[in-house]
């Protein structure tokens, strides 16, 4: 399993809506970055989907305060590829891209 160094918080400031930035570095070699914000207090879960949709790592899942927050990911396990990751909070689902490459 991939490795979440932890949860940053970048701004307790609250958003005026939901952002999934995308992954910084993208493409990426064995650490990225994921940026978010969510305007509402409330669980929040950030999964790592393979490119065939299987679930390879769970980042978070726990309650939140509205904020702007930055999540580290070590995939040094995983094979080079493409990577999808999803960020579900309330009603409020996204998904984008990125690419491992070793």
């Amino acid at each position: 399993m991939g490795t979440p160094f932890g949860i940053q918080t970048i701004s307790n400031e609250t958003p005026e809506n939901f952002r999934l930035l995308q992954n910084y570095p993208n493409p990426f070699n064995p650490v990225t970055k994921f940026k978010f914000s969510i305007p509402v207090s409330g669980i929040v879960v950030l999964k790592i989907f393979d490119a065939t949709g299987r679930e390879v790592t769970e980042l978070v899942n726990k309650p939140m305060q509205a904020g702007t927050y930055e999540a580290d990911w070590d995939a040094s396990a995983f094979s080079s590829g493409i990577y999808f990751y999803t960020i579900i909070s309330g009603d409020f689902t996204q998904t984008r891209k990125m690419v491992l490459i070793k």
